[in-house]
């Protein structure tokens, strides 16, 4: 009885995570629609719900890195995962309050090594996955941001003889299908995450193989969509109002060149900072004007939030696990 309360417990954090993520992460899917106007922060919200919960319900490889990529399910136990959901809950929450666009997958990601080195030491983790899961996350915004560089010059030599009001017509409606492809990106990377976590503790509970099942798809894609609702705004000012002063085409470079980075690393199986993705494409486009268009104070500030997140998670899941390992043996 005790084992399945807990697991009951990881499910719930799981989906608090994913709802965390909704507030911090998906904002960044709908911000750039909002900040240069083309949409109404409801008509936006609307869509970044429905299409994260689509892109939720689309893909497995991402959350079958997190359940069993990153470490050994055989080696750990559910005060593992526990510790590992827990500290990314706790740092994204933290985050969140003090506006500040952190990478929940960074979070999850330095959590689970935290909690499976403590309770089982470095056998239990798969160097190879992990360092190819820290590789996606570190290289994302070079990716991000010479994609949004790139495709803004193509555009401006694209529209260099179109006059200005001609290209924001144009532009503020391919914006928003874009917007939405960006929103399904985050949804089919991001809400993965949450996913893996369920799926490893109903495993470590069940004593079996980690598989992802539709309820799993569905509450996580949920609760990114009312976190997205019902928070998010901090996020979607310093992200879409305050980095850079942007138009549609910006907007629509950005969206472009994150969107394509993030679908292109849950074909693999990867976890990729959206956050990092969306920031650095959008630094990208700013700089295209010049680099002064960047404010690049602000952009310091986001790069100290997200270094800090490794080590900083990585020993909340540490300690968390360290303290929370002897009740595994009551429930033995």
């Amino acid at each position: 009885m005790l084992e399945l309360i807990i697991v009951i417990i990881t499910i719930t954090l799981a989906i608090s995570y994913s709802y965390a993520n909704g507030i911090n992460d998906a904002a960044n899917a709908i911000a750039l629609v909002v900040s240069t106007r083309v949409m109404s922060p409801f008509a936006a919200i609307l869509m970044g719900a429905g299409f994260n919960l689509l892109g939720a319900v689309t893909g497995t490889a991402v959350a079958k890195t997190i359940g069993k990529g990153i470490i050994d399910p055989s080696q750990v136990n559910q005060m593992t995962v526990v510790a590992s959901i827990l500290s990314a809950v706790l740092w994204v929450m933290i985050a969140t309050r003090k506006g500040i666009p952190v990478s929940v997958s960074h979070s999850l990601v330095a959590s689970v090594l935290g909690a499976g080195l403590a309770t089982a030491g470095i056998d239990a983790i798969n160097l190879t996955t992990a360092t190819k899961v820290l590789l996606a996350l570190a290289l994302s915004p070079l990716f991000g941001f010479f994609g949004g560089y790139s495709i803004m010059v193509a555009l401006y030599w694209m529209v260099r003889k179109s006059s200005q009001s001609t290209t924001e017509k144009i532009f503020g409606k391919l914006q928003i299908i874009v917007g939405a492809f960006m929103a399904y990106a985050h949804g089919k990377n991001d809400a993965q995450n949450a996913m893996g976590i369920m799926a490893l503790g109903w495993a470590v509970y069940k004593s079996q193989e980690v598989s992802v099942d539709l309820w799993m798809q569905l509450s996580a894609g949920l609760a990114i969509g009312v976190g997205t609702a019902l928070g998010g705004w901090k996020v979607i000012r310093t992200l879409g109002m305050r980095l850079t002063k942007l138009r549609p085409i910006h907007g629509f470079a950005a969206y472009t060149a994150g969107a394509t980075v993030i679908e292109l690393a849950s074909a693999i199986g990867l976890p990729v900072s959206t956050t990092h993705t969306a920031t650095s494409s959008v630094m990208g486009v700013g700089a295209t004007k010049r680099l002064s268009a960047v404010r690049w104070g602000l952009s310091r500030d986001i790069a100290l939030a997200w270094l800090v997140t490794y080590p900083v998670c990585f020993i909340i899941a540490f300690i968390l696990s360290l303290v929370l390992g002897p009740i595994d043996s009551i429930l033995r």
